[in-house]
């Protein structure tokens, strides 16, 4: 029986499934990132949360096949980078697993969006997506500077390229509007994606998060006139 309300809950609430596969790779991967088997573990944790937010985008009114058609190139590159050693595919696997968390960001905004009250996973959604955007433009960050090195420094060694923690703690503080930190974009290309990144934040909380709050406001005022 227990076993049967543990899958009960996560088909009920798979955005939470989504948001700790995302929370825990950040917080485990700076550990195993400057070593071979770090990088392939996460590389596969890459390709669960993308199957993860695969089963997102079928709760939401976009297509599922567009984004399987997405991520299956993108799992297959990220598999031979780890099979093959192939640094050259860097740019190509980036630019796709960032279209790809682009379209699945879009996919939840559709469905937080198109109901007319708020429930826990859209609550669970919502964060989600925060996390979702995060990881796109932290890829767009990587690809940006796969294209054109020495687009982002940071004080403590300036001429090395960022690693990928690094752009995703830059990803996450302007998209939150907290600042930048110690990693600063140098290059026109890369300030102008810092500068779009800034503002889809503040408009995903003026307009996404903002409706939700008020959603359960509402909802709380019924439940006291009732």
């Amino acid at each position: 029986m227990n076993y049967l309300r543990v899958v009960a809950n996560i088909k009920r609430h798979p955005c939470a499934i989504l948001l700790l596969a995302q929370l825990l790779a950040l917080v485990l991967y700076p550990f195993v990132e400057d070593t071979d088997s770090g990088r392939i573990g996460f590389g596969i944790v890459g390709i669960v949360v993308l199957g993860v937010t695969i089963r997102m985008v079928e709760r939401t009114p976009f297509r599922t096949w567009v984004g399987v058609c997405i991520a299956l190139p993108a799992i297959a590159l990220l598999l031979l980078r780890m099979a093959l050693d192939l640094p050259q595919l860097l740019a190509w696997s980036s630019a796709l697993e960032s279209l790809f968390y682009f379209y699945a960001a879009g996919s939840l905004i559709a469905y937080m969006l198109a109901d007319r009250r708020a429930t826990t996973d859209e609550l669970f959604a919502a964060a989600g997506t925060f996390t979702l955007l995060a990881w796109a433009f932290a890829y767009l960050f990587l690809l940006t500077q796969a294209l054109q090195p020495g687009s982002f420094a940071a004080a403590h060694d300036p001429e090395a390229p960022r690693t990928w923690t690094e752009l995703m703690f830059l990803s996450f503080a302007l998209l939150s509007s907290t600042g930048i930190g110690d990693v600063v974009p140098l290059r026109a290309p890369a300030r102008g994606l810092a500068s779009i990144e800034m503002f889809v934040g503040v408009m995903y909380l003026a307009t996404v998060v903002s409706r939700l709050i008020g959603l359960t406001l509402l909802e709380q005022k019924a439940d006291v006139r009732r």
